[in-house]
């Protein structure tokens, strides 16, 4: 993969903290996006194909999570120090996909936290709009930084360009190439092949 330069900002891309300790943990490889509200374009655009992943900790909720995926967010919460935001994973999009009917929501399920219900509920949001699915190959710093955590980084978007790019010197992956790559091309097989006898 190509690294970016210390010491240039940094493009950042914000996802649940449970999120990212399940990229992180090599437990799941894939995000799904539609846009936030406050998107310059309405819409989720990709700014970047490396970046950091800066976690957030508002609007998590058990019930939109997978069961074995809940007992992680207390953790998550109860590491969270007010006032910063710790920065310890970087992150590669090698793939992405185009969603837009349920039985390819449910055939992905296995490579993500988020419940089949509210995996549901993002894909009929903006029905017209197909979701968003990005492969994300994530790397563990082995230097992880604690940034302030600003106002200007508040609120429903999802890119953030931080003041300062921390060492990627030995970094190391999730997951290995062979496994991340079987995973992504079961992603891909999964999406394409509709289930016999799935309701039209």
């Amino acid at each position: 993969m190509r690294e970016q330069s210390s010491g240039a900002d940094a493009n950042a891309l914000k996802e649940w903290a449970v999120a990212i300790k399940a990229l992180r943990e090599g437990r799941q490889i894939l995000l799904v996006r539609k846009g936030g509200i406050r998107e310059e374009t309405r819409d989720f655009r990709i700014r970047a194909e490396q970046f950091l992943l800066f976690p957030t900790y508002e609007h998590q909720n058990a019930d939109q999570l997978r069961p074995e995926f809940v007992g992680d967010l207390a953790g998550v919460l109860a590491t969270h120090a007010s006032g910063t935001v710790r920065i310890d994973t970087w992150a590669e999009l090698t793939d992405q996909f185009e969603v837009t009917e349920p039985w390819q929501i449910e055939a992905i399920l296995p490579y993500y936290c988020w419940s089949l219900k509210y995996a549901e509920e993002r894909l009929r949001w903006k029905p017209r709009h197909p979701l968003l699915v990005m492969a994300v190959r994530a790397y563990l710093l082995a230097e992880p930084v604690d940034v302030p955590n600003r106002p200007e980084y508040s609120g429903c978007k999802s890119w953030l360009s931080l003041p300062q790019m921390p060492s990627l010197a030995g970094m190391q992956p999730a997951l290995d190439d062979a496994t991340y790559a079987e995973q992504v091309a079961t992603v891909r097989a999964a999406l394409e092949h509709e289930p016999i006898g799935t309701p039209s």
